[in-house]
This record gives C-alpha cells, sequence and structure tokens, in this order.
C-alpha cells in the first residue's frame, strides 16, 4: 500500500447488494440511491459499477449532471426536485425524472414552455413531515399535475418511511396506511421502501423500492449484521502505522491528555484524523485492527492521527496496514462507539481520502 489512508471499494461487492435486495423484493423495480456521492464511494464509479440497477436517485440536479457526464442513460430522479425555471430546463434536457412535493414545483411545471414529458413522482407525506403533500393536498396536487401541458409521460407516487429501521413501529403502519389510502385506486406506480422497508419483511415493497445503505452492505437495524442480512460491506476504510512509541507509565497521550498509560505502553501513531472524517469525538478503546488483531484507540483524535495502544500486540512497525473499518471490523461497530449512525461515517470521509476499486 503506497498511500497513507485509503477508502477501498469492493465494485463486486456492490452488484451482490444489489442482487441481494432484489431477492428480497421480487418483481419490485430497484432505485439505487447513490446521493451524497455515493454515501462517500464514489458517485460515477458506483453508478457505473450499478449498472443493472432499474434508475438511480440523486437529492440534487449537480449529482444528476455529473452522471449523466459519465454516460450513464438509465433514468436519474431528483428526490428533492427542481427549484428554479432553469434547473427545470436542464432536467428537461437531460431526461431527469423529478419528484414534486411542493406547489412552487407544479408552478414551475405549468410555466414551462418546453415539449419534454416529465415522469413526475408526486410525494405524499404520510408523516414524516419533510417533504411532501399531506394526504388531504394530494388530490389537488394530483388534479394540477395531470392538467400540464404538455401530459407528464408518467405520474408515479411515493412516501418516505420515518422509522422503517424499528420493524415493529406501529407509525409504519399508520404511514402505510395513509400512503394507501391517499393513492386509492389510482393506477401509477408507488414507491415506500427504502432499505430498512426492503429488508423489514414487512412487504411493502410496492412497484418500486430505493435501497440506498442496503447497497453499501451496511445494516440499517441495530440489533443485526449486514452479514446477517446476506449483504456484503463495500468500503474498507485502511490506513497505516506512522511511528509506533515507548509512552512510559503514567504518561498522556494526545491534545488534552485525556488518555495516560497505566502502564509501559506501545503507542502505534497511525495517519488517520478527522481531516479524513474520523469524527473527532470517537472514544478512547474504539478498536481497530493492526494486523487482523484488535486495538484500541488512545486519547483524542486529532486532525490527521490517531494514536492506538499496541502494547498487546504482536510487535507493531512503521507502515503496517491499519484498518478503520472494514472486514472483521464493521462499520456498525464503529458507529455505535462514536454514538452514530454508519450513514455519517460513511458519508463523512474527506475528499483527500482517494477510493480504490476492485
Amino acid at each position: 500500500m503506497n498511500r497513507l489512508i485509503r477508502a477501498v471499494i469492493d465494485t463486486r461487492a456492490l452488484r451482490s447488494n444489489l442482487a441481494a435486495v432484489r431477492a428480497r423484493a421480487p418483481g419490485a423495480q430497484v432505485m439505487a440511491v447513490v446521493k451524497a456521492n455515493a454515501y462517500g464511494h464514489g458517485l460515477v464509479p458506483t453508478a457505473l459499477a450499478l449498472a443493472d440497477a432499474d434508475a438511480f436517485a440523486v437529492a440534487r440536479l449537480e449529482e444528476g449532471l455529473a452522471l449523466r457526464a459519465s454516460g450513464v442513460t438509465k433514468a436519474i430522479v431528483l428526490l428533492e426536485g427542481v427549484f428554479s425555471s432553469e434547473q427545470l430546463m436542464e432536467a428537461a434536457r437531460h431526461g431527469f425524472d423529478i419528484v414534486v412535493h411542493d406547489p412552487m414545483q407544479i408552478d414551475l411545471l405549468e410555466a414551462f414552455s418546453g415539449q419534454h414529458r416529465f415522469v413526475v413522482w408526486l410525494k405524499i407525506d404520510t408523516g414524516m413531515n419533510r417533504l411532501g403533500f399531506r394526504p388531504a393536498d394530494f388530490p389537488i396536487a394530483l388534479a394540477r399535475v395531470r392538467a400540464l401541458i404538455p401530459a407528464p409521460l408518467e405520474i408515479r407516487v411515493l412516501t418516505h418511511l420515518a422509522r422503517a429501521d424499528d420493524r415493529d413501529e406501529a407509525g409504519n403502519r399508520e404511514q402505510i396506511a395513509r400512503f394507501n389510502a391517499a393513492v386509492g385506486t389510482l393506477d401509477c406506480a408507488t414507491s415506500i421502501a427504502n432499505s430498512a422497508g426492503v429488508l423489514s419483511g414487512a412487504g411493502i415493497h410496492a412497484d418500486w423500492v430505493r435501497p440506498g445503505l442496503a447497497l453499501y452492505g451496511v445494516s440499517p437495524f441495530a440489533d443485526q449484521t449486514a452479514r446477517d442480512l446476506g449483504l456484503q460491506p463495500v468500503m474498507a476504510l485502511e490506513s497505516r502505522v506512522l511511528t509506533v512509541r515507548h509512552v512510559p507509565k503514567g504518561e498522556t497521550v494526545g491534545y488534552g491528555g485525556v488518555w495516560r498509560a497505566p502502564k509501559d505502553s506501545s503507542i502505534a501513531i497511525v495517519a488517520a484524523g478527522y481531516g479524513d472524517g474520523l469524527p473527532r469525538n470517537l472514544p478512547s478503546d474504539t478498536p481497530v485492527l493492526i494486523g487482523g488483531k484488535r486495538a484500541p484507540v488512545a486519547g483524542r483524535v486529532s486532525m490527521d492521527m490517531i494514536a492506538v495502544d499496541v502494547s498487546g500486540l504482536p510487535p507493531v512497525r512503521v507502515g503496517d496496514p491499519v484498518t478503520l473499518w472494514g472486514e472483521g471490523l464493521p462499520v456498525e461497530e464503529i458507529a455505535r462507539h462514536a454514538g452514530t449512525i454508519p450513514y455519517e461515517l460513511l458519508c463523512g470521509v474527506s475528499q483527500r481520502v482517494p477510493l480504490e476499486l476492485r
């Protein structure tokens, strides 16, 4: 390994996870969610690796433009929609599907003078209270979209579950009931399930599913690992040892001196810090792997380095590889130590960390 730190992306695992999603949602089409730089995995390489997906979902116009520029021809859905006539014209030019969740976006479509016929996804707010039309307002929104000239190529409907990662949450059932009541006998394609919805076994797949986290080989459930769900982790964040220091008993390590050696200790300094995306609040005792063996972080994370207590390991040398998360050390576990969720860790990997595809 010539680089001090890198994020290794297993493209075969991406494709395996896509197949696992299809197996869990038979008959549903798959909209692969690649927003936020594909959750830190690289927007374009991830989409290219997932070429068998039926569509791609991004949050914003710029992400869709990057995919088109890379040669992606599959349907691309703008999950936040567009917010100006200029953005709407760009969406038409590049053939993007658009989510419509606010009356202003219908205003834009009504004022559109082009001939492009959009695929319009109307979003119903069934309880997330974030984006979408409330069920009582949905019929008016639907009528306006149906009256557009030129008419939409297709109208589809979606919603988003607020607690999909809680299998027993009554709120999920209530949201689905509100969605079904709002859609009624409307003859259109629908979408409800994100990764947790797909994997929960609750049968809420509808016509389209929108997996994100599952594609990257991470469990959305606190009580199950990716392996439990038949998923393969895609990203391994790897670094190496910069130096190994002898720290006498009683001396401290790092900023603030918050870690004190309980005995004469060997401390490995590893090239990884909050400048690379590790949380600064990552506590001491968070594990890393060195030579395949666990060793705890010692002291505060700094911008470019962490200290690791390797006193209990066989001799560690400069240049030895370190796994911050990956095979044998799931990102879900590191997230628990950091008091956060895997999404944040994956999306937080900084731009200075090179991606290496396999």
